[in-house]
């Protein structure tokens, strides 16, 4: 399948496939943004995932799709934390067995979410792209099946769900800010609303900290990034050097990608637990961040923010609210 075969159909048989196995997550009010800026402001709450992210809908709809040879011989990921998560569950609730390949980068409680749901965790190397090169020995080996976390058809159309329904809950939208990585999930949002309305502006957003996706788009190609320490752990790794799928329609729906620091993403983290009472991880408050430093952007009118995911280190998240309370109290 190439990029021009991910079609609408695709997402409205994800949607119907993955029923069931997913939840349909709420778009709230963001009140306070809304006030500030003088538009209306929505998020979408991924975060409210069954497994704590959105790579949940991509992950079942990839699994649910297997012939029943490749679910005897078992799956095979590659992740930064959320895809090996979401493949991990699936493949529980299948009855398949699971192997997740991981850089040495990946933090504990990432790993241990994925133990606890069966899967056996192979850690190798500093980044995503070693973790990937053992996948790939792995795949040959083995004989298990690869689900890709972006760079796959049934993947970015699992996450183009998340389209349908921001359609169904504000069909009034006319901007949506929404995380970039891989790109799975922006370029399978993005074609759905495209499609609907190519008036809709596509806003993605990343860290400054080793962008793949914002590199490789400026270069005009994917390229190779180094990973660095990020609060947005999720967003790290690369797009793949052969990516097939996910960047080419990142390039053609996304209409711009903006990067956020870490000392905003910081700021995002504690906007959504102060003003929303919710614990989101960096890669979701990458939206926030944005949506925090653009109160002014004459974008739209009716935005919708993607917060993708709430796994988040509850002792990271402790130390830097005690760190925002402080400097309050001092101001």
């Amino acid at each position: 399948m190439n990029p021009a075969e991910i079609l609408l159909k695709d997402m409205f048989l994800a949607q119907r496939r993955i029923d069931g196995m997913i939840r349909t997550t709420p778009l709230i009010d963001a009140s306070l943004l809304s006030q500030r800026s003088g538009r209306q402001v929505r998020l979408k709450l991924e975060n409210l995932q069954k497994t704590g992210s959105f790579k949940l809908r991509g992950a079942a709809n990839a699994l649910l799709t297997l012939s029943d040879s490749q679910k005897a011989n078992g799956v095979l990921a590659f992740s930064t934390g959320n895809h090996g998560r979401a493949v991990a569950w699936v493949a529980r609730q299948l009855g398949i067995r699971c192997v997740v390949c991981l850089s040495e980068r990946v933090p504990a409680f990432r790993v241990q979410a994925m133990e606890n749901f069966g899967a056996q965790v192979v850690q190798k190397g500093t980044s995503q792209d070693d973790a990937y090169e053992v996948a790939l020995k792995l795949e040959k080996d083995d004989h298990l099946t690869l689900i890709n976390p972006f760079d796959d058809p049934f993947v970015i159309a699992g996450q183009g769900t998340i389209g349908l329904e921001i359609l169904t809950q504000a069909p009034d939208i006319d901007t949506l800010v929404v995380p970039v990585s891989g790109g799975g999930l922006a370029a399978g949002v993005a074609k759905v609303l495209k499609t609907a309305d190519p008036s809709i502006t596509v806003i993605g957003v990343s860290m400054d900290c080793a962008p793949a996706m914002y590199l490789s788009i400026k270069a005009g190609r994917p390229v190779a990034v180094e990973e660095k320490d990020s609060l947005a752990d999720a967003l790290l790794g690369g797009i793949g050097l052969n990516n097939q799928h996910s960047y080419p329609m990142v390039e053609k729906y996304v209409d711009t990608i903006e990067l956020v620091t870490e000392a905003e993403i910081e700021q995002g983290l504690v906007h959504a637990f102060l003003h929303h009472g919710m614990l989101i991880e960096g890669a979701a408050a990458v939206t926030l961040a944005w949506l925090q430093k653009n109160q002014t952007h004459r974008s739209g009118n009716n935005i919708v923010g993607i917060l993708s995911g709430g796994n988040m280190d509850t002792d990271l998240f402790s130390s830097i609210l005690a760190r925002h309370t402080n400097q309050t109290k001092s101001s």
